[in-house]
């Protein structure tokens, strides 16, 4: 909810498919963040 900067109430009044959007589009960019964090721990770990 936070860093697409909607509300719960704003999430809860979606249409399915609104939601359906907003959640790949979540889950897209926390994959995107593990990867981030993963690359910075090898970075770290290895130098």
């Amino acid at each position: 909810m936070q860093h697409h900067k909607y509300s719960l109430t704003e999430l809860e009044n979606m249409m399915p498919w609104e939601r359906e959007i907003y959640m790949g589009l979540l889950s897209k960019h926390i994959q995107e963040e593990n990867e981030r964090i993963e690359k910075e721990n090898r970075k770290m770990n290895n130098g």
